[in-house]
C-alpha cells in the first residue's frame, strides 16, 4: 500500500474554498503512479480511470491522506484503487473524501506494454 500525506493550500482550492476537483484526480493519479511503479518496478502509465466518487468538499487547510493499493494484475496491466481522507486541522477526525480506480500499463524501453509480476 502507498500512503501520501498533502497538505491543501489556497493554490490547490477553488473560490469556495475547496479542493478542485482535477487537482483531487491529479493528486490520486500519482499515488496510482506510485503503487503501480513499485509493485511493476518498470515505466507505467495510466490508460483508464473509473467514475471518481467526491463524497464531499475538501476544505482548504485540511490534510489529506492518500491510499493506493493494487487490487489486480493482468498481463501487462495493473488495477490500483485510491482513497482520499481528508483530516481537518483542528480535530482528530478522518472522513472518506473521494474515491477512484485506475488502470495503469507496464511498458517496456521502447514504450510497448510489456509483462508484469503477479501480486504475491
Amino acid at each position: 500500500m502507498t500512503r501520501t500525506v498533502r497538505l491543501v493550500l489556497p493554490r490547490d482550492c477553488n473560490h469556495y474554498g475547496s479542493l478542485f476537483g482535477g487537482t483531487a484526480m491529479a493528486w490520486m493519479d500519482e499515488a496510482a503512479f506510485v503503487a503501480a511503479t513499485r509493485h511493476a518496478r518498470a515505466k507505467v502509465v495510466t490508460v483508464h480511470t473509473d467514475a471518481v466518487d467526491f463524497h464531499h468538499p475538501v476544505p482548504q487547510g485540511s490534510i489529506v491522506e492518500l491510499l493506493a493499493w493494487v487490487k489486480a494484475v493482468g498481463n501487462s496491466s495493473i488495477r490500483v484503487e485510491v482513497e482520499m481522507w481528508v483530516e481537518p486541522m483542528d480535530k482528530a477526525e478522518r472522513s472518506l473524501a473521494c474515491r477512484a480506480g485506475f488502470v495503469m500499463v507496464a511498458l517496456d524501453a521502447h514504450g510497448r506494454p510489456t509483462r508484469v509480476a503477479s501480486p504475491a
